[in-house]
């Protein structure tokens, strides 16, 4: 549908927004470690896409890379080229991970305490990270060629079919049990999906009726099958891919608040299960830009809130105790691996972290750090129950998962791979109310 006419014709006479979009490869070499394991094949490129906004006064940066997770030092590199290539500044930036496991998960703060160790275990490549960034600063650069005004903002959303999954499932007896990306349990697999968001969630920026970039946002992890050496977007870059082919729009996809929620009710691991995944999920994309209603864009608003996390120290969090095991060089690499990436979480926690958010026309759009709980992402929509509020999580790493409270007092995986205290959930949601302006 059209934006208000005469709200167009005076778009055109003096564009006031401009948007460009931006595409670059960010698979590692062969041989440089991804997830868990060195990088043996690709079978999909690995992506990052995303857009530079233009408001007439300054420039704002979304991005979506096909990572796992990227920490510490490496979100900053990535937010600071990107915000130099676009003349913009870094707290103008959000780098989201889509966080397939068949990509990969680079920690810089971590590697260069690796690299100073006697007899180091195998770690990261810091040149094939400085030749991916600069890459991708060239790509962004090159797109403000192509700044072109837009005038509408238009607003999607559809039901997803048979794709996510919560992964804490309790049994009627109140046992907590974990249902992983791919399980082949027949009974957890006939559980309830459980408390997901089954909305799929399209934003759309448009010149006139013409889109010209597609946003989309949906919770859930992005794996089916990992840990096998290939270099893999999974189904939500397939699903992505289908639709830009079919509609010749550049289509980017951010994951949303997904710590607890998962394919794995619908996923037994196979290749099979993953294209009917990709499918659903294409499905969903479709009929989301299907339902798109077009509204004039009268503002951008950006708001950035620093939030200060408290690291935990229980259990093998103690920095004396990890930096012991670091620097034992016969120790168990994958333990001195962990321990510099603890360490370095343990650091740069001690700085605030910062949480920002976009508001363009009555779509508003959060970025949060880690891998947050869908709980988060259920308070940021409630909180502005009338209005559109998308939500893409995995940001900066450090925090690890962003949990409830009772998700420590039941336990399970995902407390165990928290690195910050259970009072963080208090902390995050008051940092969304300020994003939303709701106090």
């Amino acid at each position: 549908m059209a934006c208000c006419s005469f709200w167009v014709l005076q778009a055109e006479e003096t564009p006031r927004f401009r948007v460009a979009t931006f595409q670059s490869e960010v698979t590692l070499p062969l041989g440089d470690l991804l997830y868990s394991e060195p990088l043996a094949t690709v079978e999909h490129p690995l992506l990052a896409k995303g857009i530079v906004l233009d408001d007439g006064g300054k420039r704002y940066v979304l991005c979506a890379v096909d990572w796992c997770t990227m920490h510490n030092s490496t979100h900053l590199m990535f937010q600071s080229k990107l915000a130099a290539a676009a003349g913009g500044e870094v707290a103008h930036v959000a780098v989201q991970c889509v966080h397939q496991h068949t990509a990969p998960s680079f920690d810089g703060s971590a590697e260069e305490l690796l690299k100073k160790q006697k007899n180091p275990p195998q770690h990261r490549n810091l040149k094939s990270l400085e030749e991916i960034t600069d890459r991708l600063a060239d790509a962004v650069t090159k797109s403000l060629d192509a700044l072109e005004p837009f005038d509408c903002v238009g607003l999607g959303q559809a039901k997803v079919d048979r794709v996510a999954s919560i992964r804490r499932v309790i049994t009627p007896e109140g046992k907590l049990l974990t249902r992983w990306s791919a399980c082949k349990d027949p009974e957890l697999r006939a559980m309830p999906e459980g408390n997901i968001d089954p909305m799929l969630k399209t934003i759309t920026l448009a010149r006139g009726e013409k889109p010209l970039v597609r946003m989309h946002y949906y919770a859930t992890h992005p794996q089916t099958y990992y840990r096998d050496g290939r270099a893999s977007y999974d189904f939500p870059g397939m699903a992505r891919q289908r639709l830009q082919e079919e509609e010749g729009v550049f289509q980017i996809y951010f994951t949303g608040c997904s710590g607890d929620v998962t394919a794995g009710k619908y996923n037994d691991g196979t290749p099979e299960a993953r294209e009917e995944l990709a499918q659903r999920l294409f499905a969903g994309m479709k009929a989301s830009v299907a339902s798109t209603r077009l509204s004039p864009v009268e503002q951008l608003q950006w708001r950035t809130v620093p939030v200060q996390f408290t690291a935990r120290t229980d259990a093998d969090r103690d920095s004396e105790e990890s930096r012991s095991v670091l620097e034992n060089p016969e120790g168990d690499p994958d333990a001195r691996s962990q321990a510099a990436g603890r360490i370095a979480c343990f650091e740069r926690l001690k700085q605030p972290i910062e949480l920002s958010a976009l508001g363009i026309g009555p779509a508003r759009i959060v970025h949060l750090p880690g891998e947050p709980m869908i709980e988060f992402q259920h308070f940021a929509q409630g909180l502005l129950p009338g209005g559109f509020v998308a939500v893409a999580g995995y940001g900066i790493g450090t925090p690890g998962y962003v949990c409830t409270e009772r998700a420590f007092e039941e336990g399970g995986y995902e407390p165990s791979a928290s690195a910050v205290v259970p009072q963080s959930e208090e902390v995050v949601k008051t940092a969304i109310r300020q994003l939303l302006a709701v106090e």
